[in-house]
């Protein structure tokens, strides 16, 4: 066993919570060298603290000697009245103070105090209970916007799972059929991050189900111009309708569902692969291989056993052969367009082709010249006495 040491810190948003009176607190996902993921909840005022203590700690890379050797980012003390707004505000601040901390020398990243503040507490596993008048409010950080872009609660999706799952790791969470969850993160790679009474941790989305509908509304349409990924992983297909690939191949992506079972297509041919052994082409393939080792690919839905839905319909998919229907003719309109085609008058020339020279122009065909003996033998008697008396 290795030391025990944070290899990353997300600040998923915060909570306004009413009891017992109303305050804030701060969700972070700490990733640990073990692989397991943990939500944690702390007040900007425990924050504080703690930085004033890690400061004490380390009072040259504080500057608390010399302000230029100073490594310990900056965090600014609580307010006098702490309300939503600033709560907001300090989101970007606590981002950029937590990147810094992982990227501090190992003395400070790793030593007790910040591993013994980051870890699980009883008060983080205690979620609302259904007696309480006013349940919290929960504020995510939208991955696609800017801290300040955030207006209001997020309401987080309830679903139902189908079936049971039994958990493999320490940071997934065990379902029994009719669970309903919370959901607090969609992950593209099928794992959902799900929060259930006093339980956390990830679930594959396959598992559940929107509670007023089979159909799953966020699901993308089909982009048949394909975005370019490569597998950073083999797999063999398991069924008729997916794809097998080596680690390294190229292909385009033309859907990307939600439970992270993608259509993909490799020259003519489309079907489903994990999209957790796809990295998109030029991007680093170190992240995504350890989630690989952590979690690996959820299970899909058609592979799931004595799954209940609540639903009277089944969900609507699109089969393979209208995937494969669809990109045929796209890839053929494609090819078209791509193919140059006769060029009409007056429209403008290509870049690249040379204008027509006069050399280069079609000339009409010159007879070949009659000979002597010919000329001789089309003139009239009279004409061919002068030539002879002319010679």
């Amino acid at each position: 066993m290795g030391d025990t040491f944070i290899r990353h810190i997300a600040l998923l948003g915060f909570e306004k919570r009413f009891v017992p009176s109303q305050h804030y607190v701060y969700m972070f996902l700490v990733k640990w060298q073990d692989l397991s993921e943990k939500v944690v909840y702390r007040r900007f005022t425990e924050i504080y603290e703690f930085h004033k203590m890690l400061k004490e700690m380390f009072p040259i890379e504080a500057g608390d000697i010399n302000p230029q050797n100073r490594i310990i980012p900056h965090l600014p003390a609580p307010r006098w009245f702490d309300g939503q707004r600033v709560a907001e505000s300090r989101q970007g601040t606590l981002t950029e103070y937590c990147n810094v901390l992982m990227s501090l020398p190992v003395k400070i990243s790793r030593c007790p105090h910040l591993l013994n503040f980051f870890q699980v507490r009883p008060d983080d596993l205690k979620l609302p209970t259904d007696s309480q008048v006013k349940k919290p409010e929960t504020y995510l950080v939208p991955k696609d916007k800017s801290i300040t872009d955030i207006t209001g609660p997020i309401i987080l999706q309830t679903y139902r799972a189908i079936a049971d799952f039994e958990k493999t790791s320490g940071s997934q969470m065990a379902l029994a059929t009719g669970d309903v969850v919370d959901v607090v993160e969609k992950s593209e790679s099928g794992w959902w991050f799900c929060q259930m009474k006093t339980k956390r941790g990830w679930v594959p989305a396959s598992y559940l189900e929107p509670l007023d509908s089979p159909d799953e509304t966020e699901d993308p349409e089909p982009n048949y111009e394909g975005e370019p990924y490569v597998s950073i992983k083999a797999y063999t297909a398991q069924m008729e309708d997916e794809v097998s690939l080596q680690e390294g191949e190229a292909i385009e992506v033309i859907h990307k569902l939600l439970d992270g079972w993608w259509v993909i297509r490799k020259n003519d041919i489309t079907g489903y692969f994990p999209s957790m052994y796809l990295q998109k082409s030029g991007q680093d393939i170190a992240q995504a291989q350890r989630q690989i080792k952590s979690r690996g690919a959820p299970p899909r839905r058609s592979s799931i056993r004595n799954a209940h839905s609540i639903h009277q319909r089944s969900r609507k998919r699109l089969s393979q052969d209208t995937y494969r229907r669809n990109s045929v003719r796209f890839l053929e309109q494609r090819r078209r367009q791509a193919r140059p085609g006769p060029r009409r008058a007056g429209s403008p020339r290509p870049v690249g082709e040379q204008p027509e020279t006069e050399s280069a122009k079609p000339q009409p065909a010159v007879p070949p010249r009659p000979s002597a003996d010919l000329i001789l033998h089309r003139c009239s008697e009279s004409t061919k006495r002068k030539l002879a008396s002319a010679v």
